[in-house]
């Protein structure tokens, strides 16, 4: 079985995808195998191809990155796509990870963030870069929830999931909400066994698919 992550390149910038192309190939466990401008083009050739993770852009001519990750998904619901975003295209997040995006890079990303969000993805988690987490942390804020069903979060674990989201500490969740360290330590105990969520990357994507934060 081979060690190498086959990785196609969907973005309508031509300099950009041969670029990124060039970064990716110095890395000896990657391989390029598509490069194309369009997600029309993509999901012509994914009968034929063999790939693991895709960098797909948000925004594109005709068919756009939410519904070309849908679309893709839904041929290959193996595929760990990756999102390429400039700062402002926050708005179309909660679609692309709606459409199934396991990841989300900012396109002036270092190099090493792109390997790590490669890897990441890879090993079936969700990946945020570290400056767009903040970006999104920053701006979240929680929307009014209905009395929820026995096996959802309470009011209470969304208040502190939304917390936890922004990246304060258990004390500093704390202190917010007048309660004590110990209470917010089980509540964020039984907010990670009802999610299955091992990081803040991945509660920011279960806070949002789930419309309990608003961007």
């Amino acid at each position: 079985m081979s060690n190498i992550t086959k990785i196609a390149l969907v973005d309508d910038h031509t300099l950009f995808r041969t670029g990124l192309a060039g970064l990716l190939s110095q890395h000896d466990g990657f391989e390029v195998v598509a490069d194309v401008g369009s997600g029309e083009e993509f999901l012509g050739m994914l009968p034929s191809l063999d790939v693991d993770v895709v960098f797909m852009d948000i925004s594109m001519p005709g068919m756009d990155g939410a519904e070309t990750t849908r679309r893709a998904l839904a041929e290959r619901p193996d595929l760990r796509i990756v999102t390429l975003s400039m700062y402002g295209d926050e708005h179309y997040y909660t679609r692309m990870m709606e459409s199934g995006a396991s990841g989300f890079l900012l396109k002036d990303s270092d190099i090493e963030e792109v390997y790590s969000a490669v890897e990441v993805t890879m090993a079936g988690d969700s990946y945020f870069s570290s400056a767009l987490l903040g970006t999104l942390t920053r701006n979240m804020s929680m929307l009014a929830v209905d009395e929820p069903d026995e096996d959802q979060l309470s009011n209470r674990e969304v208040e502190i999931l939304v917390e936890v989201c922004r990246g304060l500490s258990n004390q500093e969740i704390a202190d917010k909400l007048f309660i004590s360290k110990r209470t917010v330590d089980k509540h964020r105990a039984n907010i990670m066994e009802k999610t299955g969520c091992k990081n803040t990357a991945n509660l920011v994507v279960y806070a949002i698919k789930n419309h309990l934060v608003d961007l």
